[in-house]
């Protein structure tokens, strides 16, 4: 068996997520605190409490996801786990992808991500940005439909390539609504707009890379012990300038999650761990490759029974 472990994105958190790990594990609650103390700011409070429309802050999300994903990590190796192959994260999730794999500094990934939260949110004024998911269209049909439905002072753009027939929309909310009423038309089983105002891995984020670099070049990297499949290339970066630069461009580019699920069976994974709350890149593997497992840690069974499952990998 050779499996991965993949690390979710913005979008997986829910008020109380971590309630049944944390009511079993202490350690989860004392991640939160490290990442608490990195803001000034509690978290597991945010995390558990809520309220939702805090915790859905672009700016508050991408943190405590942080946290909530690096807790799950630290149990799965504290509890003895075979180290995976290979590691990837779901947009935002890379960020915890490059903490698991000893490339970043768990205390500095807090206030970095914070700080691409705030400048995301920044980069696309209130209601002019919208994302929108295409299901049962090709990725190259729904990018034609993009540049059909895009005009020079309102674009949209594929911005997250999740599985076959699985396409997100992001851009200006005009073009992001022409560009779904259009996929409709083209016989999509479904397009709907998404409760996101923040334009992600559009070309809206310009803004926001030339604020986020100075904070990139100011973190400390270093080659990561585990390889990180990036999104914007599909590939293991090692030189800390280049994950760098991976990490800016993703912040505009496409997600090409499939893309970087396949690479990684084609290297033998059979098997893939969600480090996260909920199951949703759980549910997409299936769909990218039938051969290939997954396995979600939300709970301490599942948490159990993924550590039986992996006793005997290496």
């Amino acid at each position: 068996m050779t499996f991965a472990c993949v690390f979710p994105g913005q979008g997986a958190q829910k008020v109380g997520m971590m309630g049944d790990l944390a009511a079993a594990h202490p350690q989860v609650e004392e991640t939160f605190a490290e990442a608490s103390e990195a803001l000034g700011e509690d978290l597991w409070k945010l995390a558990d409490e809520g309220p939702a429309e805090q915790l859905n802050q672009t700016r508050n999300a991408q943190p405590v996801l942080l946290a909530a994903e690096i807790s799950i990590w630290r149990l799965w190796q504290q509890r003895g786990a075979p180290s995976p192959a290979y590691l990837a994260g779901h947009s935002f999730g890379e960020y915890a992808a490059l903490v698991a794999a000893g490339a970043l500094e768990f205390s500095s990934a807090v206030p970095l991500v914070r700080r691409r939260g705030d400048l995301m949110q920044q980069a696309a004024g209130e209601g002019i940005g919208s994302m929108a998911a295409v299901l049962g269209l090709g990725d190259a049909q729904v990018r034609e439909i993009c540049a059909q439905t895009s005009s020079s002072d309102a674009v949209v753009e594929a911005a997250n390539f999740n599985a076959p027939g699985q396409v997100v929309l992001s851009g200006h909310r005009a073009a992001v609504e022409r560009a779904t009423e259009a996929c409709r038309e083209a016989g999509a089983r479904r397009a709907m707009l998404l409760d996101v105002s923040v334009p992600a891995h559009s070309s809206l984020m310009q803004e926001a890379v030339n604020h986020y670099a100075e904070a990139l070049e100011a973190a400390e990297f270093a080659s990561p012990e585990i390889p990180v499949i990036n999104n914007v290339d599909v590939q293991a970066e090692t030189d800390p300038a280049c994950i760098r630069d991976a990490l800016e461009r993703q912040l505009y580019s496409p997600v090409r999650w499939a893309e970087s699920i396949l690479w990684m069976t084609k290297q033998g994974v059979n098997l893939q761990i969600e480090m996260g709350p909920g199951k949703i890149l759980t549910g997409l593997a299936r769909r990218i490759d039938k051969s290939l497992r997954g396995l979600c840690l939300e709970t301490p069974d599942n948490l159990n029974q993924a550590l039986e499952e992996t006793a005997d990998a290496g």
